[in-house]
């Protein structure tokens, strides 16, 4: 398959599962989900805006559908009585003093996520960057503050329902410092992926 058909792909299935996880949030009243619908669909907008200015490679884009997929299927799937971002893929047993148990599906798809998004961030810098001239170390620590950035960003978003709902699946202050980790985890994956994928360029 041509790689602009694959990309169209890719779209369309981003757009057909965000149609039916709104459906499935509207006909159970999940108006926390609702909001991070609208969320999607910006973030869907904002991609497409800026794949046409930085040629995002498709892995990326697949990459970047996968998370939001994970992120609906999060807030919807029920496992064991309970949401699938409380799923608990491996229990380290560290929950007595860090005030949430350790490693959920949810902190998984913030470590994922922001995988994606330093990806994203360096295709992104690469277009007004010189890498021959630059630093990696410069450019690494770039890109992981910038992912922690738009971490921050994240858990603002996830702030308002909290604001706005008597309840929501979001949790407490040691979830959002998790969040928090797990972003920066993220992101410093993402640079020695792209460090091992352009050591040419540097």
């Amino acid at each position: 398959m041509e790689k602009r058909k694959l990309r169209l792909w890719v779209l369309l299935f981003t757009i057909a599962y965000i149609i039916l996880f709104s459906l499935y949030y509207i006909t159970t009243n999940n108006y926390e989900f609702m909001w991070y619908i609208a969320i999607m669909v910006f973030i869907v907008s904002l991609m497409i805006e800026l794949n046409s200015k930085f040629e995002f490679s498709t892995g990326v884009l697949i990459g970047a559908s996968i998370w939001g997929l994970m992120h609906m299927l999060g807030g919807s799937l029920i496992v064991g009585g309970k949401r699938l971002y409380s799923y608990m893929i491996y229990d380290f047993g560290i929950e007595s003093f860090a005030g949430t148990p350790i490693f959920k599906f949810d902190q998984f798809a913030h470590f994922y996520c922001y995988i994606v998004v330093t990806l994203i961030l360096f295709y992104i810098f690469k277009k007004y960057v010189d890498l021959d001239e630059v630093s990696w170390l410069f450019l690494s620590v770039l890109l992981i503050f910038a992912g922690m950035g738009v971490g921050a960003l994240n858990e603002i978003f996830e702030f308002i329902p909290v604001l706005i709902f008597k309840e929501t699946g979001v949790g407490g202050y040691f979830n959002t410092m998790w969040d928090i980790v797990f972003n920066t985890l993220g992101a410093i994956v993402a640079v020695i992926w792209i460090r091992i994928m352009h050591k040419n360029d540097f």
